[in-house]
C-alpha cells in the first residue's frame, strides 16, 4: 500500500483481494487444519493456531495502521501482555508506569513477580524519576500512555532515549489513543500493544490483543511464544477487529468531538471537584464532589446513557469506577496514591448524538447538587 494517509491505510493497508474468488473482504477461515498434498508439502497454512489467513489479514492491517512491519493478534490484550513479558527471564527488572490498568499491574505482580522479575511502578512524569530506576538489569520499560484512568500523558521519545542507553526495549500500551492518534513505534518504541476489543474493534462485541513491532529479529521471538503459548485469537474475532479498524478514524473524530464537550460541561458543573482530560481521545475521568464512593454509586447508578460497565472504545458510552472495577486488583493504598480514589468516575465518550450525552450527564450529577 503507497499511501501514507491514515484513512486509507485503516481500509486498505495490508489488504487485498481473496485470490480464490476475488471477495473484497477477508473470508472468514473458519479451519483448524489445511490439506497438504504431500508430508510437509502445503500452501503455507498447516494448522490455525501458528497460521490462519483471516488472522493474517488482520495482522497485516494492525502492521500497516502502527507503522510497523509485524503484527501478532492474540486472544485478549493480556495474552499480548503476557507475550511481551516472556521476552524476559528471572531477574531481568521492569520500570512500568504506576498509574496502568489493573490487569496489567495484576499480570506483573502475580503472575511474573513470582518468576523472579521485579517492577518498578513510576509516575514517569520525568526521565529523572525513571532514570534513576535503571540497573544493569533493566531489560523492559513499560509504558502507557495516556494512562488508565489518570490519563496522564508520558513522553514517550523520553523513555525511547533511556531505553536505548540502556538497551532495554520499551513497550508502549497504545490502546487510549489508538495509532489514528499516536504511533510509538515512529518514536522509538520497540513494542506496541492494543487491546483490541477497545477501540480498533470498536463495536464491544469482541476481545483481542495485538502487539506490533518493526523489528525483524524481535517479531521471529514474539512470532514463536504467540505460537508455541497458544493464546491466538480465532478467525471470527479477527474478522470483527478487521471491520472495526475500517471506521477508526471516522469514530475517533467523533469520540473525541463528544469527548472536549463533555469535559467542558463537566469543568463547569458544581458537583466535579476535579477532571481529567488529555487533550485527545474519547476517555475522561473525573472526581465527583465528596470524592467518595456513595456520591459516585448515586451518579453511575442515575446515568441511562452512559451504561455502567467494564471496558471502554465501544460506540456506545460506558461509565465505570475504576476503584471497584478495573482498578480494584490494585492495592487500595497503592490506587490511591496515583489518584484512583473512591469518588474518581471514569467515561468512554461514545458517538452518541451529544445533546442526550450531556441531559444524561446533567440529569445523574443534579443528585449532587
Amino acid at each position: 500500500m503507497d499511501s501514507e494517509h491514515f484513512g486509507t491505510l485503516a481500509i486498505h493497508g495490508g489488504q487485498f483481494p481473496d485470490p480464490s474468488t476475488g471477495a473484497v473482504m477477508p473470508p472468514i477461515y473458519q479451519t483448524s487444519t489445511y490439506a497438504q498434498t504431500a508430508p510437509g508439502v502445503h500452501q503455507g497454512y498447516e494448522y490455525s493456531r501458528t497460521q490462519n489467513p483471516t488472522r493474517h489479514a488482520l495482522e497485516r492491517s494492525l502492521a500497516s495502521i502502527e507503522k510497523g512491519t509485524h503484527a501478532m493478534a492474540f486472544g485478549s490484550g493480556l495474552a499480548a501482555a503476557d507475550a511481551a513479558m516472556k521476552l524476559l527471564h528471572p531477574g531481568d527488572e521492569v520500570i512500568s508506569t504506576s498509574d496502568l490498568y489493573g490487569g496489567s499491574y495484576r499480570l506483573f505482580t502475580k503472575v511474573y513477580q513470582p518468576f523472579g522479575l521485579k517492577f518498578h511502578f513510576t509516575p514517569m512524569a520525568s526521565s529523572a524519576e525513571v532514570e534513576a530506576l535503571v540497573t544493569k538489569n533493566t531489560k523492559m520499560i513499560w509504558v502507557e500512555t495516556p494512562t488508565n484512568p489518570m490519563l496522564n500523558v508520558i513522553d514517550i521519545e523520553a523513555m525511547a532515549s533511556i531505553a536505548a542507553r540502556c538497551g532495554a526495549l520499551l513497550v508502549v500500551d497504545n490502546t487510549f489513543a489508538t495509532p489514528y492518534l499516536q504511533q510509538p513505534l515512529e518514536m522509538g518504541a520497540h513494542i506496541v500493544l492494543h487491546s483490541a476489543t477497545k477501540y480498533l474493534g470498536g463495536h464491544s462485541d469482541v476481545v483481542l490483543g495485538a502487539l506490533v513491532v518493526k523489528d525483524a529479529a524481535l517479531a521471529e521471538r514474539l512470532y514463536f511464544i504467540q505460537n508455541a503459548s497458544g493464546a491466538v485469537c480465532g478467525p471470527m474475532d479477527s474478522f470483527l477487529v478487521l471491520r472495526g479498524i475500517k471506521t477508526l478514524h471516522v469514530r475517533m473524530e467523533r469520540h473525541q468531538e463528544n469527548a472536549k464537550k463533555v469535559v467542558e460541561y463537566l469543568r463547569g458543573h458544581s458537583a466535579v471537584e476535579k477532571v481529567y482530560y488529555p487533550g485527545m481521545g474519547g476517555m475522561v475521568s473525573f472526581v465527583v464532589k465528596g470524592n467518595d464512593l456513595a456520591q459516585a454509586s448515586k451518579v453511575v447508578s442515575a446515568l441511562r446513557f452512559f451504561t455502567l460497565a467494564e471496558s471502554l472504545g465501544g460506540v456506545e458510552s460506558l461509565a465505570g469506577h475504576p476503584a471497584s472495577m478495573t482498578h480494584a486488583s490494585i492495592p487500595k493504598d497503592k490506587r490511591e496514591a496515583v489518584g484512583v480514589t473512591d469518588g474518581l468516575l471514569r467515561l468512554s465518550v461514545g458517538i452518541e448524538d451529544i445533546r442526550d450525552l450531556l441531559a444524561d450527564l446533567n440529569q445523574a450529577l443534579s443528585l449532587l447538587s
